[in-house]
This record gives C-alpha cells, structure tokens and sequence, in this order.
C-alpha cells in the first residue's frame, strides 16, 4: 500500500507543479516550443525515475 501511495503523491506534485503553480513558466518554460509526444515523453520518464528513487532510497524497508 505504500508503494502506491508514494506514486500517486509522484504523479499528483508532478501534475500540479506542470499546471498549478508555474504560472510564469520560470521552471517548465522551456518546453513551451516542445511537441506534445516530446512532453508526455519527458513527463513519463521523470516520473519513471522519481519512482526508482524512491525505490532505491527505501529498498531496506522491503528487505
């Protein structure tokens, strides 16, 4: 259960932080010219790699 929670707060900060709270495009405003399969593509390997981070920091809990 708390794998799947830990993805879920991944994937909610990822989303609100790309639409909430960069209103000036100061963090994500170089993507602004990107194409939309290059941006899910960028997207989904951030994610990817925030979870194996989090895999990899908490890998002696599931020992």
């Amino acid at each position: 259960m708390g794998f799947f929670t830990a993805v879920l707060i991944i994937l909610v900060v990822v989303v609100a932080d790309y639409f909430l709270f960069d209103m000036d495009n100061k963090r994500w405003g170089w993507m602004k010219n990107s194409s939309k399969f290059t941006k899910t593509l960028f997207f989904s390997g951030f994610i990817i790699a925030s979870i194996l981070i989090y895999l990899g920091m908490s890998s002696e809990y599931f020992l």
